[in-house]
């Protein structure tokens, strides 16, 4: 995933969730998706689409922990 279409994204996901301090880093060893973090809080991954027609998946796990 390239730097600008990870821009793209991150200013989406910052639009939607209201959240200014959510951003997207390289994966080192994947090339086709960007790990998403709310400051230094690791929250998920952004995946491209299979179907390669420019559309993304986000993909977050909530683990029983973090739940009250």
């Amino acid at each position: 995933m390239d730097e600008k279409t990870m821009r793209k994204i991150e200013g989406h996901l910052r639009g939607t969730f209201a959240n200014a301090r959510i951003t997207l880093v390289p994966r080192p060893r994947q090339q086709d998706s960007a790990e998403v973090y709310i400051s230094e809080e690791f929250i998920g991954v952004v995946f491209e689409d299979e179907d390669g027609d420019g559309s993304f998946m986000f993909e977050m796990a909530i683990l029983a922990e973090d739940l009250p």
